[in-house]
């Protein structure tokens, strides 16, 4: 009988370990060791020769010939790998563009030898394709992480199910990647702000008025790490005056955000920071309608807690800063985004621990007060309302050229007024900047570009040069929601009588150019708020939507120009977002699903707008990324939930097929990438817009994806049958899983100008070969 291997005591054997789990549980802890009875050269598992090999002069290990290991394997096939040594070898010989990813654009072989551990190390098998070797090179990034030098590497791990792999790795590591905390030990991190212009890197942070402990706080970290540099600033009790923001461009910082007291560990208590999640790449900072897609997807895998903490930030935020903030950076203090704080509340509140229902009670009480707070002080309230309509517009504050725009944002639009006055592009800006120079059409341009922004699609020729005037159908959709989300909460939660705490004016209703001119105002604390004013409130922003935004004969919902006093004929996928809201009647419904669906409808899901809306690309008009022919998240969310809610399930299946579809061949074909956007017609990350494409720089391993791109994931797979997520695994495209034709409504299924669709061909085309 052959004697056992001499291995040390509470050892891990390969055997017993779980395959695909996180790469912290693979790769953390110890050495593991594989229970082969083979006995070679390659000494991890113990075995030392006595005398090494003598070759002429030099001393060195001599190993076998490697031969391949052909014979059928009946157990999992499991490789040795020298870390360090493979990394170099997979990326000198298959990345052939030096971006130290493995994807379909690149020359090399996509093959590689790699020796198996029942050999230990001399027979080996072959690694084929640019999945497997991608997810090779990947997970030696992972083992070197965590300081492996040598790893057993089971095959199953880099022939794992893309879909499996995708979900798990958002799951149980790009959730986690892109958490922050504004706390002593998270600063260093958050303060970091990719959208800085002014040179000045010293991190700043902004805390609001009425919160001393929490000033006293940082000036305490900024005491105890003297290397950091931390500048501790106090705002003003109204710190979105628009000239003040300006007068903040030069010495931006990140705002400070809800903290909990907790125990110091030394007897007394401390303040620590409620941890987020925020978007990825450049965008290192909590964002508002981000927010709430990434809740989504965080309530799909469980974090209940984190979606929470997010709740508490926009609920400090209404307290000290007015608004939910476009993000928590000092430069967005004047504008928010798409309101969506009641839905995530109580999409929350339903996934709460029910141990303690008058806590969660209690918690959701003070989102729905602080909802009111902003529906009323921001939504509804001028300049924002509309008060001859009854329409709510994007239109916040604000002076001068947004600051968080890359350095030749708006070098087009600036030139010829530098001409003018005989300046180049920077003397103008910082002289109209300062109020040096005054130019009343720039000023109106700038107002249309920050309401863009606060719309958050930055940018769209739909709104160009117009979005403050525009009563959006989006923005109508969002606030009838708020409306029977507030009356529904009401009713259902506080036996229709709710007290608001804090004190400010209540928006007159119905709305009127006479009640909004009047200056007396009923106070928030004069009456209690009740569920029948709120469905009132539903009841008539749906005629005023009806009114002024539904198309019969186009069967689209369109903005409204409230100075113009005409509808705007762009056809947007926003037209579908009453479906989310419920406010489209069933005939809208039927019209929108049948008849407009298949304007939007492409291969990779829904774009923004048609291509007709959007016109022609030049030199002159170049591509925005809030047009065709770009696929968003939200969107796509968004409409996957509207067509579930009026029954037209079998539509928002095949949509969220379209988009995983597409995602998943991206994640295969590209090392991983989980980007912010696609070209959903070309089915393409490598997109040619404005700001190009977040979260798809990274090296050898994707760390964070991108947030609603990670939550649109998570949530489109849960309309999915378990037949269509094995077909996605497959890569099967929706042309054949769908037929060509059926799927879109006996449309065309893409523009017959486009004439590259596969994702090689498309990267191929945006690949810069130099002779």
């Amino acid at each position: 009988m052959a004697p056992a291997l001499n291995h040390p005591t509470g050892v891990t054997f390969v055997e017993e370990r779980p395959t695909n789990v996180d790469a912290a549980t693979y790769y953390g802890g110890g050495e593991s060791y594989t229970r082969s009875r083979t006995y070679s050269t390659s000494h991890i598992h113990g075995y030392i020769p006595k005398k090494l090999p003598a070759f002429e002069e030099d001393w060195h290990l001599r190993p076998r010939r490697m031969s391949h290991d052909e014979k059928s394997v009946t157990g999992p096939r499991r490789f040795l790998i020298d870390v360090e040594e493979t990394i170099r070898v997979v990326l000198e010989q298959e990345d052939t563009d030096g971006d130290f990813q493995i994807s379909i654009t690149d020359a090399g072989p996509k093959m590689m030898a790699l020796g198996t551990a029942t050999s230990n190390g001399f027979k080996t098998f072959d690694i084929r394709g640019t999945y497997m070797l991608s997810n090779l090179l990947q997970e030696l990034a992972l083992a070197r992480d965590h300081h492996r030098k040598r790893i057993v590497l089971d095959e199953a791990r880099l022939t794992e199910n893309p879909v499996d792999r995708l979900s798990r790795m958002i799951k149980n590591s790009f959730w986690h990647s892109l958490t922050r905390r504004i706390d002593g030990d998270g600063l260093e991190i958050i303060t970091a702000d990719p959208k800085n212009r002014t040179g000045r890197v010293n991190p700043r942070i902004y805390v609001p008025h009425g919160e001393p402990a929490m000033a006293e706080y940082y000036r305490k970290v900024a005491k105890e790490k003297p290397h950091m540099n931390l500048d501790v600033q106090v705002l003003p009790e109204n710190p979105d005056d628009p000239a003040y923001v300006k007068s903040l461009n030069s010495k931006p910082g990140i705002l400070a955000l809800a903290m909990n007291e907790v125990d110091d560990g030394k007897g007394g208590k401390t303040l620590k920071g409620i941890p987020f999640i925020v978007p990825g790449a450049r965008f290192n900072e909590l964002y508002n309608w981000d927010s709430y897609f990434i809740a989504l997807g965080l309530l799909v895998d469980g974090q209940v807690t984190m979606a929470k903490g997010m709740v508490d930030h926009f609920i400090f935020e209404i307290k000290h800063y007015g608004k939910i903030l476009n993000g928590s950076r000092s430069y967005y203090l004047c504008r928010t985004q798409p309101p969506f704080l009641t839905d995530m509340a109580l999409q929350i509140y339903n996934q709460l621990d029910r141990s303690d229902m008058e806590e969660n009670r209690q918690w959701l009480k003070r989102a729905i007060q602080a909802a009111i707070k902003e529906y009323h002080t921001i939504w509804v309230a001028e300049p924002r309302m509309d008060p001859k309509t009854g329409l709510s517009r994007y239109r916040p504050d604000g002076l001068g050229i947004p600051p968080e725009t890359e350095a030749t944002h708006f070098t087009q639009i600036l030139e010829p007024y530098a001409r003018k006055h005989g300046l180049s592009v920077l003397e103008f800006s910082e002289k109209y900047n300062d109020g040096t120079i005054k130019e009343p059409e720039l000023d109106e341009y700038f107002l249309h570009d920050r309401a863009v922004r606060e719309s958050g699609h930055d940018t769209t020729y739909r709104f160009e040069k117009r979005c403050a005037n525009l009563g959006t159908i989006d923005l109508q959709s969002l606030l009838y929601k708020y409306e029977v989300d507030i009356g529904t909460a009401i009713r259902e939660v506080f036996d229709d009588e709710l007290e608001l705490e804090e004190e400010f004016d209540l928006a007159p209703f119905p709305p009127s150019v006479e009640s909004y001119a009047n200056p007396h105002r009923e106070k928030s604390r004069s009456r209690v708020q009740r569920s029948d004013e709120w469905f009132d409130r539903a009841d008539f922003r749906k005629e005023v939507i009806d009114k002024y935004l539904w198309n019969e004969s186009k069967n689209l919902f369109f903005d409204y120009d409230t100075v113009k006093e005409k509808q705007i004929l762009y056809e947007s996928v926003t037209s579908f977002w009453p479906l989310w809201a419920g406010c489209a009647s069933e005939e809208q419904c039927w019209k929108l699903v049948t008849q407009s669906l298949r304007k939007f409808e492409v291969l990779g899901g829904v774009v923004s707008g048609t291509e007709e809306s959007r016109g022609k690309i030049s030199l002159e008009r170049p591509n925005r990324q809030w047009d065709y022919p770009y696929a968003w998240p939200p969107h796509q969310i968004m409409i996957w939930v509207g067509l579930e809610r009026y029954g037209y399930l079998d539509e928002a299946q095949r949509l969220a097929y379209r988009f995983l579809y597409m995602m998943t061949t991206a994640f295969v074909d590209f090392n991983g990438v989980v980007p912010e956007k696609f070209d959903a017609v070309k089915l393409s990350h490598l997109v040619d817009a404005e700001y190009g494409n977040q979260g798809i720089d990274f090296k050898m391993v994707p760390r964070e994806g991108f947030g609603w791109m990670n939550a649109a994931y998570q949530v489109g797979l849960s309309f999915l049958t378990s037949h269509m997520r094995r077909a996605v695994a497959a890569c099967t495209s929706p042309e054949v899983f769908f037929g060509p034709a059926a799927s879109l409504q006996e449309a065309p299924l893409l523009n017959a100008n486009v004439p590259v669709t596969h994702p090689l061909g498309l990267a191929m085309e945006h690949l810069s070969l130099s002779a």
